[in-house]
């Protein structure tokens, strides 16, 4: 595919059809991947590729943590959004909820929505970057993030669809018991991975950009 097409058409896909991803496809995404930059040829990245039982696994012992609230083992401590970036967020949700028929005063549904991302929204497989603890996290981040955006680029030539997302790994514990990522690991960030459900209503989403003008400035080409 056309590299500035992918890069249009791109979009998160959070429903997926059941079919099983081959692992030598799998394995051909990530083998283009992870070509992408890295800061001084570092390549900080661990990948973890999980599917079938042991996803499984994860997916109902995600769902038993959150459920049971205990709270999010979470390594990474993240920030809660403000400003245009919350108002961003809350938009998405919107967005999301609309074309899924959730309404704002349905707890319920919106409950249910929120496992989906703990169950890497029911994908057949998914990817799981992780960060060895002894490297400096300031050009390491930078690297897994070019990581992830190469893994979803090379996933469209092969008709997979992707969805970058942290849910997955809000309970490293879990994903170090079944797993086998190891302590001195810390993880990163998630994928979903697998082919697209093109009739699952949240999968027609296509997010707005801001105006690049808006957030860009230009000096000396006057």
């Amino acid at each position: 595919m056309d590299v500035l097409k992918a890069l249009q058409t791109r979009k998160s896909i959070r429903g997926y059809k059941p079919d099983p991803v081959p692992k030598e496809i799998i394995a051909k995404v990530l083998e283009v991947a992870t070509r992408a930059p890295s800061a001084l040829n570092t390549q900080p990245w661990q990948i973890t590729v999980i599917s079938g039982k042991v996803l499984d696994e994860i997916r109902q012992e995600n769902i038993k943590a959150l459920n049971v609230g205990t709270g999010s083992a979470q390594e990474i401590i993240r920030k809660p959004f403000e400003g245009i970036y919350r108002k961003r967020q809350v938009d998405l949700a919107i967005q999301i909820f609309q074309l899924m028929g959730i309404a704002r005063d349905d707890k319920e549904k919106r409950a249910q929505w929120m496992m989906r991302g703990f169950r890497y929204f029911d994908a057949p497989a998914a990817i799981v970057l992780s960060l060895d603890k002894s490297m400096d996290s300031t050009l390491a981040l930078c690297d897994i993030g070019v990581l992830c955006q190469s893994i979803c680029l090379a996933a469209l030539e092969f008709g997979l669809g992707t969805c970058i997302e942290d849910q997955g790994i809000l309970f490293p514990d879990i994903l170090r018991k079944l797993a086998g990522i190891p302590e001195f690991n810390l993880p990163i960030m998630g994928l979903a991975i697998g082919y697209p459900d093109w009739d699952f209503p949240a999968n027609k989403l296509v997010t707005p950009r801001e105006a690049l003008n808006n957030n860009t400035k230009w000096y000396g080409f006057e």
